[in-house]
This record gives structure tokens, sequence and C-alpha cells, in this order.
């Protein structure tokens, strides 16, 4: 294994355990995880740089002032107000609710989503920051949660299925902020084709002094007629305005 693909590997594995422990690693478990590679100063205060952009503390947790904004603060705010009125659990209570969740109760099911809820604000902390706003990363949580504690039949122990919520939980998150990565990037791609279709088309429209045609700017563009006409659409006016009528 080269260097630069051990030090990735090891990376994602101090971000992982970073989730494990509450987004949060100290800084000999840094130092530890890259000893192999023998990192200097400056190469291991990149990984702190790139730590705190995944929102991970090291020592300690990293504030919510420092990832959240003014707006997802006072939504977290209110929020754990409400939980706070939630009757309060035992680990035994908990247990025993889990086993009657597990056995199909539909009371005990309910109850353990209430029990759980503020587990899901706990973990959607390690994923603030990624471009989800914080009540959707709750909300798809809380959607995942009162799915898993439907589906616990399996398991024989209460410590399993405790895992498997906390894992069905994560999984949605990371499943929303990657669909939200991907809209995001076919976001910017129209922009681009939709930046490079008006650029041109002005570009031409002044060399030739008259309005362009479609071919013309395939042309020019090398693109095909759907992705200009697509362009011309989502621009709205940005385009047509420079466009002849006859297309």
């Amino acid at each position: 294994m080269n260097q630069e693909t051990l030090f990735t590997q090891k990376l994602e594995q101090l971000a992982q355990t970073a989730k494990e422990q509450g987004n949060c690693v100290s800084e000999e478990q840094l130092r530890e995880a890259f000893a192999e590679l023998s990192l200097g100063e400056e190469q291991l205060e990149m990984v702190r740089a790139y730590l705190k952009q995944r929102n991970i503390g090291i020592g300690e947790p990293a504030s919510p002032e420092d990832y959240l904004s003014g707006q997802e603060i006072d939504y977290l705010d209110d929020y754990l107000r409400q939980l706070a009125e939630l009757p309060e659990t035992s680990d035994g209570e908990k247990e025993a609710v889990t086993l009657s969740a597990m056995a199909g109760d539909m009371d005990a099911q309910n109850r353990l989503i209430q029990i759980f809820l503020p587990q899901v604000v706990e973990i959607s902390r390690l994923y603030a920051g990624q471009g989800v706003f914080l009540e959707d990363l709750i909300g798809e949580g809380n959607v995942a949660l009162a799915m898993g504690v439907t589906m616990l039949s399996a398991f024989e122990h209460a410590a399993e299925a405790h895992g498997m919520l906390g894992r069905t939980i994560m999984n949605a998150m990371e499943e929303l902020i990657a669909e939200n990565a991907e809209e995001e990037k076919k976001s910017r791609k129209m922009a681009e084709r939709i930046n490079k279709v008006a650029d041109k088309a002005n570009e031409l429209a002044e060399e030739l002094h008259r309005k362009v045609t479609i071919e013309e700017l395939m042309n020019e563009t090398g693109m095909s007629r759907k992705s200009i006409t697509d362009a011309v659409r989502m621009s709205g006016n940005k385009i047509e305005a420079i466009l002849a009528e006859n297309r």
C-alpha cells in the first residue's frame, strides 16, 4: 500500500473513531493514528484542519457555534426544550421497553421512539455542517428511527437492537447528505452549462451584430441541441433575448 492510500485510510479511520466518541479525538489518538507515516508538524496541522472542517474536535467536542448557523442554533435550543418535557427513562426501563418492542408491542415501539429522540439529536451533531440543515438531518433521523423500531424482531438482546437503531439513524443522515451533494453537483453543472451558452451567445451576437441561432451555438460550443435548449429554458430571459426567433 502506497503512502497516499495509507494516509487516506488512516484519516478515515480517525474520523470514524471521532464519530464513535461524540465527534472528538484526543491529540494522542491523532498522533498515534499517523505514527506509522512519521508525519511532520506541518502535515499534522493539515490533518487538524481537515478534522475541523468535519466538525471534529481535538481534546474536546467542537462547540455548536463553530459549525451551526444562528438559525440552526435557535432551532436546536427550541427542539431540545421540547425533548426535555418527555419523561425520563432509567436504563432498566429502556431495556424492558426495547425487549417489548422487539416482541412487536406497538406501544413499546412508540415509547422506544421517544426514548431515542435525544440520540437522534446527538447523531445529527456529527453530520451538521455538511450541506444539510440540522432540522432536515433530525427529521430524516426521526423517520429512520420510526421505521427501525418495527424491525427489531431479528435481535436477541436489547443492546443489539440499540446498535441497529443507531446505525439506521446514521445511515439515513449519510444518505441525505450524499443525495444533497449530488443535487448540488447537478445544479453546478447546469449553472456552468447556462453560463457557457450565455457567454457564447453574447459573444456571437456582438460579433455578428444580430441574434444568433441554436445551430450557430451548437457549432461554437460543441454542445447538442438538447443541451443548449435546456440551458436556454433554465436561464429564462438571460439567453432567450439574444436568440433568433426562427430557431
